[in-house]
């Protein structure tokens, strides 16, 4: 059976015409940057980075060790997160609240500890800040979204990259 080829081509025209229209597939959005603050707090925190940037925030110049040049973070203070949390702090910070920790985990299940009292500036001025810029533009894929920028410490080994909790906890005292 022979069909003239003007019959075959709108034959196939009209095939494709009633056929929904596809979409290519999409990649999947990356999930939007967040920071969590919990644990033994009052208020627990789940910060987008617009909300992080609409906090009070400070900027650090420090000396990288291991490129051994000077980089400017800036961010958000972890007291000032601590704070809008509930976290125990300044006169409230004695007793058994003394002896409380921060708990720092990273997206690559890297983590770190610091005491309450050492994020607190009634205690020292310990400038650890939540950052999410560097050099004035936001950190990179895999340092970022967020870092722990801790500038008095002697080795930067708890200056956590790609942060994603803070966890408050309380220690119970051993029972005799």
């Amino acid at each position: 059976m022979h069909f003239p080829i003007e019959t075959l081509v709108l034959a196939f025209t009209l095939s494709f015409a009633r056929q929904p229209a596809t979409q290519a597939p999409t990649a999947p959005s990356a999930a939007p940057a967040v920071l969590r603050v919990a644990g033994n707090v009052a208020t627990p925190l789940t910060l987008s980075a617009n909300e992080l940037k609409s906090l009070p925030r400070k900027t650090l110049k420090v000396l990288n060790p291991h490129e051994n040049k000077e980089e400017t973070y800036e961010g958000v203070p972890v007291q000032e997160l601590l704070r809008k949390a509930g976290a125990p702090q300044n006169g409230k910070l004695r007793g058994s609240a003394l002896a409380t920790y921060v708990l720092a985990e990273a997206a690559d299940g890297y983590s770190v500890l610091y005491s309450l009292a050492e994020l607190d500036t009634d205690f020292q001025d310990s400038d650890v800040i939540v950052a999410d810029t560097m050099d004035g533009a936001p950190l990179g894929e895999k340092q970022g979204p967020f870092k722990i920028i801790a500038p008095h410490d002697k080795r930067p080994a708890r200056w956590i990259r790609m942060l994603k909790s803070l966890t408050v906890v309380s220690v119970a005292p051993p029972k005799p």
